[in-house]
């Protein structure tokens, strides 16, 4: 094979060798390289100060503590993980959809309701969606001010209410809080749309006098309102509660230990959604095999990246939350392992 134009010198020397490497990996049977071998996935997360990013970033450490490739002890899996700043739940599911996205973190209700197909104004009917592993607890928490006089979500009627943004996960379980109580809008003396950001300075600020909010514990936004001005946070594990828990899968008690906050002398309970791992049907079952058996088999060491991971529980982790079918790479892990 002539090689027209090269010239001559060292220059035309490596120019050459490119251009029949190039022709040679075209040629049927040629080998694969080592970069061919790989696998990347991407995690879709939340914000970049929330813990869904911490969680999507966790995962990734770990698979990458895992990887052999270039040392003497691992696994083979070649599997190369990242996990961007994310709109959240709903935007990850839909992302997972289109193809987008290989993982995604997103609560359990919303896991639920894509599955389910039953509410595509908020989140795209996704049957093909697959459940993982569930994460952390994320509580609805009724913050209220120091001198409200708010000792339950009953006591809300004639106050000032930040409800939540419209489309916000808070905003969502506040209304089911609300319709469950036999309340609206019209029962408080203002019903404010403030964001997650903008709600606890709201609250020190005195312009009102309680919010709901959907979150990990322990979260700094949280903490700008108890340890910033003393505020509180109310048990909500009444009738009306446990009927909505026993109702809807989705659903979970979570307890806020005494000392999370400065003004949080005792366990507080209430009740909330879970965060999720959650994939497509079509990503490859392997894959999903190593990102499970990656955090499972070593819990110790995930639960050490982020206070809010500090008492995950295996068995808990591939049952509570889990509304959509597993995935078959994950139930493989999970049946190897005694879990299921």
């Amino acid at each position: 094979m002539k090689m027209k134009g090269l010239g001559k010198g060292p220059a035309a020397l490596f120019a050459a060798v490119v251009a029949v490497g190039a022709v040679i990996a075209m040629l049927p049977g040629a080998p694969a390289s080592a970069q061919d071998k790989r696998v990347f996935i991407t995690i879709g997360t939340g914000g970049p100060t929330g813990v869904y990013f911490a969680a999507g970033n966790a995962i990734c450490r770990l698979i990458h503590k895992e990887a052999a490739e270039g040392r003497k002890e691992g696994r083979q899996h070649g599997i190369r993980c990242s996990a961007p700043s994310t709109g959240g739940s709903t935007y990850n599911i839909g992302q997972i959809k289109e193809g987008e996205l290989d993982f995604g973190v997103a609560q359990s209700d919303w896991q639920y309701h894509a599955w389910k197909g039953d509410t595509p104004d908020a989140v795209p009917p996704f049957p093909g969606l697959r459940a993982v592993f569930s994460l952390h607890p994320e509580p609805f928490q009724l913050i209220v001010g120091k001198d409200s006089g708010i000792n339950s979500f009953k006591d809300l009627k004639g106050k000032r209410v930040n409800i939540g943004n419209p489309g916000s996960g808070q905003r969502g379980t506040m209304e089911v809080l609300m319709d469950a109580y036999g309340m609206s809008n019209s029962d408080f003396q203002i019903a404010t749309e403030l964001t997650s950001t903008e709600q606890a300075n709201a609250l020190c600020d005195g312009k009102i006098d309680a919010f709901g909010y959907s979150v990990g514990v322990p979260n700094a936004g949280v903490a700008v309102a108890t340890d910033g001005c003393d505020a509180r946070i109310v048990s909500l594990d009444g009738d009306v509660e446990k009927k909505l828990v026993a109702e809807h899968p989705y659903y979970a008690f979570a307890t806020i230990p005494a000392g999370t906050y400065k003004t949080t002398d005792k366990d507080v309970t209430t009740f909330g959604v879970l965060a999720t791992l959650v994939t497509g049907e079509k990503v490859d079952e392997q894959t999903v095999y190593e990102v499970t058996r990656a955090v499972m088999d070593n819990i110790e060491d995930f639960r050490e990246l982020h206070p809010a991971f500090a008492k995950l529980d295996p068995k808990k982790m591939v049952t509570d939350g889990l509304t959509a079918p597993i995935h078959p790479g994950a139930m493989r892990y999970y049946k190897e392992k005694g879990l299921m």
